[in-house]
Parts: C-alpha cells; sequence; structure tokens
C-alpha cells in the first residue's frame, strides 16, 4: 500500500524539509506538490528546496514543464493541466470523485478517489461512497485507487481491508506540523505502516 502525501494548497515555511523528511524516513512513498496559484518560478523554488536525489519521488498538479526540467516522477491531470507534455515518461495521475470516473482515467497509473472519509482540509466535504462500493471498485480497478479525503494514519488498516492500493494524506499531514507535532505525527505513521506491512 502506497502513502502519498499531498502539499497544502498555500505556502508553508518550512515545508520542503517536512517533505524531504517523510520521504527519507518511508512514512510515504511520494508527495504531490499541489499549490494551485502558485506560479512556474514558485513552483521551481519549491522543487529546488527539496534534495534533487528526491526528485523521482515527487509530481506536481501544475506546471507541467518542470517535470520535464527537473526530472519529477509525476504529473498529475486536471481540467486547468490535461495535457501529457511531450516527452514525459514518469507517473500520470488523476483525481476521481465518482466511481464513474474511475473508468475514463484508465489510461493513468493511478487515481485519487474522493472523499473516501469526510474531509479534514475541506469541512462540509462528506464521503458519499459506502463500504461496499469501494470494496466492489477496487476488486475491479485493481491497483488503481488510492483512497483520498479524510485519511488518517489511524484509517489505514481499513482502507487496506478495503483493498485500496494506497492513500494520501493532506490536512492531517499540515495540522500535524503547524501545531508542532510533525516528529510524531511521521514516527506514529511509520510505526502503523510497520504493524500493516505496508
Amino acid at each position: 500500500m502506497e502513502i502519498i502525501v499531498i502539499t497544502s494548497p498555500d505556502a508553508v515555511p518550512g515545508e520542503a524539509v517536512v517533505i524531504s523528511e517523510l520521504l527519507d524516513s518511508g512514512a510515504a512513498n511520494r508527495v504531490h506538490l499541489r499549490r494551485p496559484y502558485a506560479s512556474a518560478q514558485e513552483m521551481g523554488k519549491l522543487i529546488e528546496a527539496v534534495p534533487q536525489r528526491l526528485y523521482g519521488k515527487l509530481s506536481v498538479h501544475s506546471h507541467f514543464d518542470l517535470a520535464i526540467r527537473y526530472g519529477l516522477g509525476g504529473i498529475h491531470l486536471n481540467s486547468h493541466y490535461s495535457e501529457i507534455p511531450a516527452g514525459f515518461s514518469g507517473l500520470i495521475s488523476r483525481s476521481c470523485h465518482s466511481l464513474a470516473d474511475i473508468e475514463n482515467a484508465m489510461q493513468e497509473d493511478y487515481v485519487f478517489l474522493s472523499p473516501v472519509f469526510d474531509s479534514i482540509s475541506k469541512p462540509g466535504y462528506e464521503s458519499k461512497f459506502s463500504n461496499m462500493s469501494l470494496y466492489i471498485a477496487n476488486r475491479f480497478y485493481c491497483g488503481k485507487i488510492m483512497a483520498l479525503g479524510g485519511i488518517t494514519p489511524e484509517k489505514l488498516l481499513p482502507l487496506q481491508d478495503i483493498g485500496f492500493a494506497g492513500a494520501a494524506m493532506l490536512g492531517c499531514v499540515w495540522s500535524a506540523f503547524l501545531s508542532g507535532h510533525i516528529n510524531s505525527f511521521i514516527s506514529n505513521l511509520i510505526c502503523i505502516r510497520r504493524q500493516l506491512n505496508i
């Protein structure tokens, strides 16, 4: 089971250090740089603040030319950036908000399905999926669906039982960082991953 962390949509001081710690420690397998209002220059500065050895574990949600320039490992397609740049050979992902959306994203390497649980970062954004529908979808689209929305380390076991290929975290990570508890969060996530053998 893969663990993906998505950056806060707004710049967070010190986030490059957190990104590095998450990846170097093995707490996360990949980090998605999602900064919808950032310029290419601002995104480039964030990328350059992360050690180059980790570039293959980064995906961008915008300014796809940066993925080629820096040799990043992935791009995330969306309504504003829907074209795969020529020459890009890394991972391709997309967000889906219904089971029907997944059918239209079969060419991608993986998809985020959200919200699987009620969102942490978007209050009022509630899950509309039953466990049975998620179980069936994961059997049908084996190995492609990453759970997103309301994900915390404590929810990894039920996600594993349902059959998700992975989980993406956003709100719980940056809440822990901003409250000064990121080190204990990372330790807890690593501990849970070891317990679940993921």
